[in-house]
């Protein structure tokens, strides 16, 4: 049986918005197996819905690092994207988010002490499903996936082809390149080092540092960083150093290095038929992007039976989809009100 306990009062109203919040977590039935083999106990996803009731629903999923809070008035995740006037706008539809399970939010996830099977995109899609279920949304109007979110995005639309109307996928393929996986089995072992030697969290500061050498592009590097090094307490230290060590501290303030270990090896583990697929899906990709290759998403589109590619050109590489919210405002557009007039 499908259950859901409150965070906060629903329908409660955003008073500077004028939308309408939903916010809970829901118990998920019990046990879930899972695709690659064990089981989830008592295990639960938290979400939140904002916008107007009535309103046609979107599914807004990203990263590993993505959670519940999605728009700009939220202090959402995906702020350039999300927002009143912005590519996904709650003005016109209900934007719903997740936090991951295994993520760093209400989500069952694992701990220090308590480690959890291994994770899929299909999991977190049937743990989506149940969220559906649970607030009687029969079908999305669409659901808006980036990255990891893409992944799941697949998923949920080859589980449940009658409650999703429209996919937009940006930055991903049908399966992990063999290079992406490499660069990210390595910060997983930077993490597990870190763990043996009872410092996660300086692990996690530096396979996340390393990560943010794989989202962005050479090019904005040379622009940004390519100065001379400077005396630090007394060691040269490079220009940009400071940035990815930056971003490094910033990331460990907000995630666990047990939730990093989970969602990365399920990124690395996820593969789709596509041909399976007979829901439209719209294929953002960017030629920049050095971890899912342009090429990966390419293929992808051309083993849809209803795929379209958008090219997007971006100096953020895989992070235009956080980064570019005036490029992908039409192309949102286009997806979202295709669908608004069908």
């Amino acid at each position: 049986m499908v259950t859901t306990t409150a965070i906060k009062t629903d329908d409660a109203t955003d008073h500077s918005t004028g939308w309408c919040a939903r916010e809970g977590v829901i118990g998920l039935s019990s046990p879930c197996d899972l695709q690659h083999g064990g089981v989830l106990a008592k295990a639960q996803m938290a979400y939140r819905l904002i916008g107007n009731t009535g309103q046609p629903v979107v599914l807004a999923i990203g990263g590993i690092s993505g959670y519940r809070r999605v728009c700009a008035e939220d202090r959402g995740w995906w702020a350039p994207v999300v927002g009143a006037g912005l590519a996904l706008d709650p003005h016109q539809f209900q934007v719903l988010g997740v936090d991951y399970l295994g993520g760093s939010g209400d989500s069952t996830a694992p701990t220090a002490v308590q480690a959890l099977p291994t994770l899929s995109a299909y999991d977190q899609a049937r743990a989506i499903i149940q969220v559906l279920d649970a607030l009687a949304i029969p079908r999305l109007h669409a659901v808006v996936g980036a990255s990891y979110g893409g992944q799941v995005a697949l998923a949920l639309t080859q589980l449940a082809p009658l409650r999703v109307q429209r996919a937009l996928v940006l930055s991903v393929a049908h399966r992990s390149h063999p290079m992406a996986q490499a660069l990210r089995s390595v910060e997983r072992e930077i993490v597990r080092f870190g763990q043996r030697h009872q410092d996660a969290v300086g692990g996690l500061k530096l396979a996340r540092a390393l990560a943010m050498c794989t989202y962005r592009t050479r090019r904005e590097f040379s622009e940004r960083f390519s100065g001379a090094p400077q005396l630090v307490d007394d060691r040269l230290t490079l220009p940009v150093e400071e940035y990815l060590f930056a971003r490094g501290d910033a990331y460990v303030s907000r995630y666990r290095p047990e939730s990093f270990l989970a969602l990365s090896e399920s990124i690395d583990l996820f593969s789709i038929d596509p041909t399976t697929i007979t829901t439209p899906v719209t294929v953002v990709a960017v030629p920049e992007d050095e971890l899912v290759p342009f090429s990966d998403s390419e293929a992808l589109v051309g083993l849809l039976p209803h795929g379209r590619l958008e090219r997007l050109h971006s100096l953020f590489g895989h992070d235009a989809f956080l980064k570019e919210g005036q490029l992908l405002k039409p192309i949102f557009s286009n997806c979202l009100n295709e669908l608004a007039g069908a």
